[in-house]
């Protein structure tokens, strides 16, 4: 689905991707891109963020807030950082400044289609993946879920996919470049901020206290590892055996 308002690039959207193959349905406003949503469930979602009745950044909240995992790459004039980091906070999958090169839109398409966790009729089936746990922290990749002691965690897809990565090697020290390809494909002004705004949000969520982490930690001129709080307060207390001999 293209939600683009212009004529012009949402005709050179559709010519492109009918191009590849793909079955396209174009939509004018907000407000029609969830309509249209919720009856076709499409595969992907290329949304541009100025557009009438509701605009893009609206468009990925409501589809968030209604639990939808439909994969959005969105397109905007913007260039600023800030409305950028925005837009993938509050779950876009990625990110494309204009003007941009149609060649590159399609490869972005490709990259997010295969990462979809949607399977095609034809698609075969997988293995399950193994459910990650660090400490009271777990990570289902297949289900898409976070839990901490046993309560949900909501994550928009891009703090998902940097925690399933640091839940994959408990105690890795990540650079924030690492962390970026995790990200996969995002613009080219987009920079290692984009992995410290995710790392702060996520702390907001799984840390009970975010100003003073005790999962999520920074490597100072490095980047973050992910750790288990409690193995390290074990590891901090010696055994009774050592500390009588010790005495």
């Amino acid at each position: 689905m293209v939600a683009e308002d212009d004529d012009k690039q949402a005709e050179l959207v559709r010519r492109y991707l009918e191009r590849e193959g793909h079955s396209v349905t174009v939509v004018r406003d907000g407000l029609a891109v969830l309509e249209q949503v919720r009856q076709r469930e499409p595969d992907l979602l290329v949304l541009d963020v100025m557009m009438p009745r509701a605009d893009g950044l609206d468009v990925v909240r409501v589809l968030r807030a209604e639990e939808r995992e439909l994969p959005v790459l969105m397109l905007t004039a913007r260039t600023t950082e800030d409305d950028l980091l925005l837009g993938l906070d509050l779950g876009a999958d990625d990110y494309m400044t204009k003007p941009y090169s149609p060649r590159e839109l399609m490869a972005r398409v490709r990259t997010l289609l295969r990462r979809s966790r949607r399977t095609g009729r034809d698609a075969e089936p997988v293995e399950p993946s193994a459910t990650l746990t660090v400490g009271a922290l777990v990570v289902d990749p297949d289900r898409h879920e976070v839990r901490i002691d046993g309560e949900a965690v909501e994550c928009t897809p891009g703090e998902f996919r940097i925690l399933a990565a640091m839940a994959a090697e408990p105690d890795r020290v990540f650079t924030r470049q690492r962390l970026l390809e995790e990200l996969h494909g995002f613009d080219r002004y987009i920079s290692g901020r984009t992995v410290d705004v995710h790392i702060m949000n996520l702390r907001k969520k799984v840390e009970p206290a975010p100003r003073s982490p005790v999962r999520l930690l920074t490597v100072f001129g490095v980047g973050y590892k992910l750790t288990d709080p409690g193995r390290a307060r074990e590891a901090r207390v010696p055994a009774r055996g050592a500390r009588d001999a010790s005495r």
